[in-house]
């Protein structure tokens, strides 16, 4: 057993290894396709095409290693948040506009795939109604909120919902490169831009990214008490994943009580990451006030979870059921254009009546990170601000402590998806218009005719 597993994590450390050499390819560098999804395709490709000739050993393990490392990147990443200085009232009025406008791109998601799924292409494809809701699963969530709900999907016996959603993850970072990168050319073309004012800062800008974090992850030196201290932090998440897990046990035992049918379908096949991000959160107030010698290092956690995230999309997308993807193929990119179309819309249209100063620059690491993650918004964000001479990051920054606890991989996913399967598309669908609603209402009120 103990040389399976360490077969299965060598083919798995090998691949990301080449990868990480392919991006190195000065073609490559110029696409900002992220080394993990370039490993990860790269797998995909191996296994698609000489998957016979591949001992079954190399990949033993790999269809459940998104699921358990969800929980690593959830604790050690919430585990690195740090509370800002300001106070809760200029904290709203420096990032409340940003905010509204991420939870409106945020909200809508749900209401175009939903609303496109349950009305349109059930009735002509003959698909699942609440089949929308893969695609805000793999834009805004991204694979690690994918892998966390693996276990929801099989629970839902609906298991393609994971191969959709795992592949509408991929392709939503792919698009937003080059979506952003199209919608950045187009900005600059018409004055939109705050920072660059030619088609040749642009190519500037792009020139003077390099390979970002993995660069400045390798050229750290190596010393007995980094490996000590990183340790240490891993034990801490390891701590913190505990928690959590009896955070559910806890919850799980309350609504034991509540005296309604679907209870025993609903609440159970709830996944252990929502849990971890609360676990992780009152973990680190403890360690803060009560244990303050063990103290959270936020870089180093910000490291172990951006290289849990790497191996978890790697073994995700290596790993992707491409059959079931073909079987509804159509609908399947039908979804991914609309809400696509919907993110570009709000970039173009909405973010200039919703974001004050700079709305370009704020609206395009929105979409970076609502079409793909948070590391290709602010690769995008380092193209149009280069020297980040704007407010867009943070604003970005701050709004992220609010809004990552509730959408992307915060806890309204893990209760949409089964909300929508045990009780129908129709009951997400309205939440999500009406919640919308009141974002705008609440911008209307707070925030209209005002520059902040």
């Amino acid at each position: 057993m103990e040389m399976v597993c360490f077969v299965s994590l060598l083919f798995l450390f090998l691949l990301r290894a080449v990868g990480y050499g392919i991006n190195r390819n000065k073609l490559f560098r110029r696409i900002f396709l992220p080394s993990s999804i370039t490993s990860g395709l790269l797998g995909l490709v191996i296994i698609q095409a000489f998957g016979r000739f591949i001992p079954p050993v190399c990949t033993r393990g790999w269809d459940i290693y998104p699921m358990v490392l969800i929980n690593v990147v959830f604790a050690a990443l919430f585990m690195s948040f740090t509370l800002p200085s300001l106070s809760p009232g200029n904290i709203w009025k420096y990032c409340g506009p940003q905010l509204l406008y991420g939870q409106v791109v945020a909200w809508g998601q749900y209401v175009v795939g939903l609303g496109l799924s349950w009305f349109v292409l059930a009735p002509v494809f003959s698909t699942p109604p609440y089949l929308g809701i893969i695609i805000p699963l793999g834009f805004e969530g991204g694979h690690g909120t994918t892998a966390a709900l693996h276990s929801t999907f099989n629970a839902l016996h609906w298991e393609q919902g994971a191969d959709y959603s795992f592949a509408a993850a991929t392709v939503g970072i792919i698009s937003a490169l080059l979506i952003g990168m199209a919608l950045i050319n187009w900005a600059v073309a018409h004055g939109h831009t705050k920072i660059l004012k030619h088609r040749e800062d642009v190519l500037f800008a792009k020139d003077q990214l390099t390979g970002g974090d993995e660069e400045g992850a390798a050229a750290q030196p190596f010393s007995f008490q980094s490996v000590r201290s990183f340790v240490m932090q891993l034990f801490l998440v390891g701590l913190a994943i505990l928690a959590g897990f009896f955070l559910k046990k806890g919850f799980l035992w309350l609504v034991s009580g509540i005296p309604f049918p679907e209870k025993k379908s609903f609440f159970p096949i709830l996944p252990l990451a929502p849990f971890s991000i609360l676990g992780s959160i009152l973990f680190s107030y403890v360690l803060k006030f009560y244990m303050p010698s063990f103290q959270v290092q936020p870089r180093t956690m910000q490291r172990i979870s951006g290289m849990a995230l790497d191996y978890l999309i790697i073994s995700a997308v290596t790993m992707l059921n491409l059959k079931s993807l073909v079987t509804d193929f159509v609908p399947f990119f039908i979804l991914v254009a609309a809400v696509a179309v919907w993110n570009i819309f709000c970039v173009v249209w909405l973010a200039r009546r919703l974001l004050p100063d700079a709305w370009f620059e704020r609206a395009t690491v929105q979409m970076g990170q609502s079409m793909g993650v948070t590391a290709t918004g602010l690769l995008l964000l380092r193209v149009v601000d280069p020297r980040m001479e704007t407010k867009a990051l943070s604003a970005f920054g701050y709004k992220q402590l609010i809004h990552e606890p509730l959408m992307g991989g915060g806890l309204w996913p893990f209760i949409a998806v089964p909300l929508a399967v045990v009780y129908g598309p129709a009951v997400v669908f309205f939440i999500s218009v009406g919640v919308m609603l009141v974002w705008l209402l609440v911008w209307r009120v707070a925030f209209r005719g005002r520059v902040v």
